[in-house]
């Protein structure tokens, strides 16, 4: 069991820049797998990025290259650093642990001018 909580959502610019973070409530150095998904409005929850624990990275085709998933195992998080945002990258952005099918509140981020 793993309960996950998001934060760092906001508004921004196009083009600018946000990190999310997604905290677990045990040790993620034993979990083998992380992911971020997102959802907007009328639209069904899409992959965005996973974090393998032997340190392999994937990302979804519309946001490679601009966001980077990360671990930080002193502090049992796992972020997501979104570079040059883009209006359409607009949606709640949630935390899953697939292995525990454990999902988090969402957090939500809006790119706006």
């Amino acid at each position: 069991q793993v309960h996950l909580v998001e934060s760092g959502g906001g508004l921004v610019q196009p083009g600018g820049s946000l990190r999310l973070s997604c905290a677990a409530s045990r040790s993620i150095s034993s979990i083998h797998i992380m992911d971020w998904y997102r959802q907007s409005p009328g639209n069904q929850r899409e992959f965005v990025a996973r974090s393998l624990s032997a340190g392999t990275t994937i990302y979804a085709d519309s946001v490679k290259g601009r966001f980077t998933i990360s671990r930080d195992n002193a502090r049992n998080t796992v972020n997501l650093q979104m570079n040059n945002l883009k209006p359409e990258d607009t949606a709640v952005y949630y935390c899953h642990n697939p292995t525990a099918d454990a999902w988090g509140q969402g957090t939500q981020v809006t790119v706006s001018s």
